[in-house]
């Protein structure tokens, strides 16, 4: 039985997912305890971080040092990185005794990407737990727009951008998604669940 790719991405309540500039600080003001325990529950539930190589390179810079508990999650669960060439510099992470573990799990992932289909389709077919994607906003599209994505957990902020990235402006037809689930946190954060309808 195949696995299922997630798509989890934050946006705000007019649909961009980053600002003009991929802009994301609007994202940390609206953020609460239930919150970060829902992502790590999450972040947890993965059999596979899949990444976009510009946040592969930004994750991989913040995540081995990281104090947050749900660091843990993203580091010990292996990632595959997608780049459109097949190929990906690993970046530069200072290793201590304490975070060496965590650095070696960014310094080697599995690169896919040359063919996103053909890639995705491979990592479903293995099975296990589901494959978690994150951003930036050019996979996400590329995922989209190509119908590789079974769930989409969208966090929706209460901020209103007016500009920015988005994840669905691209898109060549429509697609028609089923509301599955909807949490609603204090801060006025909104997580809607949905799966191709």
């Amino acid at each position: 039985m195949s696995r299922e790719l997630i798509l989890k991405m934050s946006m705000s309540i007019d649909g961009f997912v980053g600002g003009p500039n991929g802009e994301i600080d609007w994202l940390f003001r609206s953020m609460s305890d239930a919150g970060r325990e829902w992502t790590s529950e999450l972040l947890g539930s993965a059999g596979v971080h899949a990444l976009g190589r510009k946040s592969y390179t930004e994750m991989a810079g913040f995540w081995p040092n990281s104090p947050i508990p749900m660091a843990k999650q993203m580091n010990e669960i292996p990632k595959a990185v997608f780049s459109r060439s097949g190929k990906v510099t690993p970046p530069q992470v200072e290793k201590t005794p304490a975070n060496e573990a965590a650095v070696e799990s960014w310094l080697n992932p599995i690169v896919l990407g040359s063919d996103l289909v053909a890639d995705v389709q491979r990592l479903k077919a293995e099975g296990g737990k589901p494959i978690l994607a994150h951003g930036g906003a050019g996979f996400a599209t590329s995922l989209i727009a190509a119908n590789l994505v079974d769930v989409f957990h969208l966090v929706v902020h209460p901020d209103a951008l007016g500009h920015g990235l988005s994840i669905f402006g691209g898109l060549e037809k429509p697609i028609q998604l089923k509301l599955e689930d909807v949490l609603q946190f204090d801060t006025g954060v909104v997580v809607k669940t949905y799966r191709p309808g």
